[in-house]
C-alpha cells in the first residue's frame, strides 16, 4: 500500500496536530515521514488531548534527528508523567537522515514539521517538511495568489 492518501473510513489514521502555517511561511520542496520516539504517557496524551507542532522544528544533530520545541499536553491518569516540551528523538533510515543534513546544512534548508498523526496501524508518525523560509515579499506574493484565486472563484459564481 502505497502512502497515499489513506481511506476515511481507516479507523486508526487520525490527524493529531497540524502545522498550518507552514505552507504560508515556508516554500515546501519535499517531506518525508518518521516515527516518533514516544514514551506511553505522551502516546495516551495524544489519543485524547492536545499537542502543537507549529512552534516547532526538526534538525540533525551527531546523526540524529531530533524534533525541537514540540508540544503534548500532559496526561492526567499517568503515574509518570512526561516533559511537555521535551526534545523527541525521530526515527529516519540512514540514507534520509544523509540528506536531510545535507540539505540543512548545505543548503541552508529548515526542517518543518508539517503533520503529526496515527498511521493506519495506529503508531504515531510525523511529516517533516524540506523547506525554505519565504522572504517578506514571498509571503505577499502568495497572499495576492490566495486573494486573486478567491476573487476569481466569486466571480465565477456570479456569472
Amino acid at each position: 500500500m502505497h502512502a497515499m492518501a489513506k481511506p476515511k473510513t481507516d479507523p486508526n489514521y487520525k490527524v493529531i496536530a497540524e502545522n498550518r502555517r507552514a505552507r504560508f511561511d515556508y516554500a515546501i520542496e519535499d517531506d518525508l515521514e518518521c516515527g516518533i520516539i514516544l514514551t506511553g504517557s505522551e502516546v495516551k496524551s495524544l489519543r485524547e488531548n492536545t499537542s502543537n507542532v507549529a512552534e516547532s522544528y526538526a534538525a540533525v544533530e551527531n546523526g540524529e534527528l531530533w524534533l525541537v520545541n514540540s508540544y503534548i499536553a500532559p496526561y492526567e491518569r499517568a503515574m509518570f508523567g512526561h516533559e511537555e516540551r521535551r526534545r523527541r528523538k525521530l526515527l529516519a533510515s540512514k540514507k534520509e537522515l544523509a540528506r536531510l543534513w545535507n540539505e540543512t546544512q548545505r543548503k541552508g534548508m529548515t526542517l518543518v514539521p508539517l503533520v503529526l498523526y496515527f498511521n493506519h496501524k495506529g503508531i504515531a508518525k510525523l511529516k517533516i517538511g524540506i523547506a525554505k523560509g519565504k522572504k517578506n515579499h514571498d509571503k505577499r506574493e502568495t497572499e495576492a495568489k490566495r486573494d486573486w484565486n478567491r476573487q476569481k472563484q466569486r466571480l465565477l459564481k456570479q456569472s
